[in-house]
């Protein structure tokens, strides 16, 4: 296991991930994971199978970017604070990292401890994802809970309004139920998305500790989610194409767009996930058909148990209980 990958036992639910909370420590296994997935080859560097050390070793990392090795060690070891932009810069261009991953890095060098977002599902969004129908859409915030959707949108999830049916946090579901596996034929894409986005999270909101427990869980319980955060993965949701075995409609190849609904200026707030196929194809007919039988509209996520009316107060989802 290399830093990264490091489980700190603790004790029951204080098991942790190096780093998690402490930004410094999460900069260096950033760096460390980087690094070893730079081919020496790639760089103008000598390559081998005498080669120790998988990837760039830290003196080959701080020649290209331009630094002295002293300080790119003390980077790694979570010793050197602030450094500046054009370190920044320089480090990420060695690595090749992409404006995601450039992002994540300035985030954890600049030891901010932001507190979790504490997003709202309001009669408004819920509105908004009833009236998108039949086009499936549902809701997550920065841990993957899933906080809301439309009733398309929870029988393409899986039956996310059938109490009991799956867990409510898309990390959970993917990682630790085969059936999350089973809805999702690219899954080892999926897995990746998926760990990419909790790093994010967790370099954002260091001092979250519902992120931290999950990610600590995860970590426990799944060699595969341990595998995929050693990597240094780091995603952002966009838009693109995805593939889901659904047990009624069969393979659906479906287009899939990421809206962001920010819980105050600067927070990620929640995302809003929505699928759709183009006219005329099978997979449109094939949501066309799911949507026909079990109902085009569907009862939104959280709704509090006193909402008897659409201007039902917001839902907080920023502290939901793990399902």
């Amino acid at each position: 296991m290399n830093g990264a990958d490091r489980i700190e036992r603790t004790g029951g639910a204080g098991d942790r991930v190096e780093g998690i909370g402490d930004t410094g420590r999460e900069l260096g296994a950033f760096l460390r994971a980087r690094r070893g997935r730079v081919a020496p080859e790639h760089v103008g560097l000598a390559g081998g199978r005498r080669r120790r050390v998988r990837g760039l070793r830290r003196e080959e990392l701080a020649q290209l970017a331009g630094i002295s090795v002293d300080y790119y060690v003390r980077l790694e070891q979570g010793r050197a604070t602030q450094p500046s932009a054009e370190v920044l810069d320089a480090l990420a261009g060695a690595l090749g990292l992409d404006t995601a991953e450039r992002r994540h890095l300035a985030t954890l060098a600049a030891h901010r401890r932001d507190p979790a977002p504490r997003a709202q599902v309001g009669p408004a969004l819920r509105r908004i994802l009833d009236a998108m129908a039949p086009l499936p859409v549902f809701a997550t915030n920065h841990r993957l809970d899933v906080v809301a959707w439309n009733r398309p949108g929870a029988v393409l999830l899986g039956g996310m309004d059938e109490p009991g049916r799956r867990d409510g946090n898309n990390a959970r579901y993917l990682f630790l139920d085969p059936a999350g596996r089973a809805l999702h034929p690219d899954w080892e894409d999926r897995a990746a998305e998926a760990v990419g986005q909790l790093r994010v999270a967790a370099g954002r909101y260091p001092d979250d500790a519902e992120l931290a427990a999950l990610i600590a869980e995860l970590s426990t319980r799944s060699v595969e989610f341990r595998r995929i955060w050693a990597t240094g993965e780091v995603l952002m949701c966009t838009a693109g194409r995805k593939r889901l075995r659904h047990p009624e409609a069969g393979l659906l190849t479906l287009d899939f767009e990421t809206l962001h609904v920010p819980a105050a200026p600067g927070e990620t707030g929640l995302v809003v996930h929505v699928y759709s196929a183009e006219a005329g194809s099978p997979e449109s007919a094939a949501l066309a058909r799911l949507a026909a039988t079990h109902g085009g509209t569907g009862t939104p996520a959280r709704r509090p148990a006193a909402s008897g009316s659409e201007d039902a107060p917001p839902t907080d989802v920023g502290g939901l209980d793990p399902q």
